[in-house]
């Protein structure tokens, strides 16, 4: 059996194709990692976690356009950032930011460090929910 430019180019193609073809059925799949407040460090920038904890408490931002939660975990506490973007989808789904003040919830976002200070960026309205 000869090897040519062209059977190599299908074996290559279709490769690749299954290839695509997994990566689309898993990405749904992906979450991010689990993690405790306690083992957040600074080799963590930028990194997508979810952390489970109680929202301790609730401040506005002097503009009104965004929010600052702080998230307790029983192992540490995170500010989590609520940007103006994520407030408008919140106010869209009628949802007020002040019901998840001490609930049980599930927050997913990316963690920063600002003025020395681990933080959490909440990417959306739909990465905070409430746990039961």
């Amino acid at each position: 059996m000869e090897i040519t430019d062209e059977k190599i180019f299908k074996v290559a193609l279709i490769t690749s194709l299954i290839g695509i073809v997994g990566m689309l059925i898993f990405a749904g799949g992906i979450s991010p990692k689990e993690i405790a407040i306690e083992n957040i460090d600074k080799g963590s920038v930028d990194e997508e976690v979810a952390i489970l904890g109680v929202i301790d408490s609730i401040k506005e931002s002097s503009s009104g356009k965004s929010y600052f939660l702080t998230l307790n975990d029983g192992t540490g506490r995170i500010n989590i950032i609520v940007f103006e973007s994520t407030v408008v989808e919140f106010q869209e789904e009628e949802t007020d930011i002040n019901n998840f003040k001490n609930k049980r919830v599930k927050v997913i976002g990316t963690l920063t460090q600002y003025n020395g200070e681990m933080e959490l960026i909440l990417a959306n309205s739909q990465s905070i929910k409430i746990e039961n």
